[in-house]
């Protein structure tokens, strides 16, 4: 994978070594396995070559249709908070750049992710061709009702903030299993959900307040058109910088 092995002099070798220290380290976060990954995977490759020179900055920056490649504190927090092991099949919703998946595929034994941007997936396919992942599979289709054909999952990791967590996630996760979501209340503002599976229950806790795009599909909101207009007679949904992997 390029960023494996990078010279010290490599500007953007450097810039991801202060951004695991800066924004990853000093903010709590001790996964071993998630900081060496998150010190690998070359970021300003998932990135349009525009915004490449701020492509380690403490922020998301803005990809094709409209979206976002998540700040990479959220990216690094989410995978922790997922509990994932090398071991893990991991579904990922909302595959954006991919750069989330290749930071998961570091990480993880196997990754299939879900956009259903046809043109998001075939960019993050090449990416992540072209940066040396293997163990990622991309699909197109409606996150919101999982993927069946590849369940059970060790941990479903979301990029995009729906009203609740769809009961076809839970059914697709092993028993301990674990769902990392963010989740759009009814007064507009989100929260990072942790949910685990365990004994037929969904137990979840909220790890922080996040603000993502909408969780577009069957089980999570209308197409935009819809959600723009039902939005603008109750208000806006919430406010603040928008994330999407």
């Amino acid at each position: 994978m390029p960023g494996v092995g990078d010279d010290a002099t490599d500007e953007y070798a450097v810039a991801r070594a202060g951004m695991v220290e800066h924004q990853l380290r000093r903010r709590g976060l001790r996964d071993r396995r998630v900081l060496e990954a998150m010190g690998r995977v070359p970021r300003h490759l998932f990135v349009p070559e525009a915004v490449r020179h701020v492509a380690y900055d403490d922020r998301p920056l803005p990809i094709a249709d409209g979206q976002t490649i998540s700040q990479p504190y959220i990216v690094a927090v989410m995978i922790e908070l997922a509990g994932v092991t090398s071991r893990s099949r991991v579904l990922e919703i909302g595959t954006g750049s991919g750069y989330a998946a290749a930071v998961l595929a570091a990480v993880a034994g196997e990754v299939v992710s879900i956009e259903r941007h046809p043109g998001l997936a075939a960019a993050a396919r090449a990416a992540l061709e072209a940066t040396g992942v293997r163990n990622v599979a991309v699909f197109v289709g409606d996150g919101t009702r999982g993927f069946p054909d590849r369940a059970p999952f060790d941990a479903i990791i979301a990029t995009a903030a729906g009203p609740r967590i769809p009961s076809s996630w839970a059914e697709q996760l092993v028993q301990g299993g674990r769902i990392v979501a963010p989740v759009e209340r009814d007064d507009g503002h989100q929260e990072l959900v942790r949910a685990v599976v365990s004994a037929g229950t969904v137990r979840e806790e909220v790890a922080l307040p996040v603000a993502f795009v909408p969780l577009i599909g069957a089980d999570g909101f209308p197409d935009p058109p819809a959600r723009r207009a039902q939005t603008s007679r109750t208000g806006p949904a919430s406010m603040g910088t928008r994330n999407n992997e």
